[in-house]
């Protein structure tokens, strides 16, 4: 039997994570432009499967439902959220407390590349999943540490209400919509929040 020809390969395969990888990051980011285009009442499996140039067998490969796909979305801002925050706020400018906080509420605000529509629709659909908790949990913790790093007499319950003030309320604007949501008087009311409470806490 002739020995079997072997063929040159011409291109260098690609590892199978790294395909998984770029599988999972184009259906993410045809779900995010399919909420900001569409909401919540035009993403579906078949629609984000479509956009992201994939089959829906191959979605289902990654994701169980629509559902697994909103809180994975969910995941992948709140870590960009985060690398954003970690930039920001180890700045040498932003040592102050106020330098941190402003650095902190741009960090957060910004998120989702200014695609508030998607921003809202993954925010409710996290919220009516009851993930909201497990999925916001790295952000909140960031944000309590600041003041530690300032000041280590926070306590635990000072350390939630810093944080979940901030969190909730930025939550709040998303899902009421309300158009001053990227403007400077509300980051500057934010900073008030967070500054003047910090303060409070020092005089005590």
């Amino acid at each position: 039997m002739p020995p079997r020809r072997q063929v040159p390969e011409t291109k260098r395969r690609v590892p199978r994570q790294a395909r998984s990888a770029e599988t999972v990051a184009l259906i993410l980011e045809a779900s995010a432009q399919i909420l900001e285009a569409r909401g919540l009442a035009g993403f579906t499996t078949n629609a984000v499967a479509e956009r992201a140039g994939v089959s829906v067998g191959t979605l289902y490969q990654y994701f169980d439902d629509k559902r697994a796909i909103l809180v994975a979305l969910a995941r992948q801002e709140v870590e960009a959220t985060l690398t954003e925050l970690r930039k920001a706020t180890t700045a040498p400018e932003e040592a102050t407390v106020e330098g941190r906080a402003r650095a902190a509420v741009r960090a957060i605000v910004n998120g989702f590349r200014g695609r508030l529509r998607a921003r809202k629709a993954v925010v409710q659909a996290v919220l009516a999943q009851g993930s909201g908790v497990e999925v916001m949990a790295p952000v909140a913790a960031f944000i309590a540490a600041q003041p530690r790093l300032l000041l280590p007499a926070f306590t635990d319950v000072q350390l939630f209400v810093l944080s979940r003030a901030l969190l909730g309320t930025i939550r709040a604007a998303v899902l009421e919509e309300q158009p001053f949501f990227r403007s400077r008087a509300f980051e500057d009311e934010l900073v008030r929040l967070i500054a003047g409470y910090f303060r409070a806490i020092i005089a005590t």
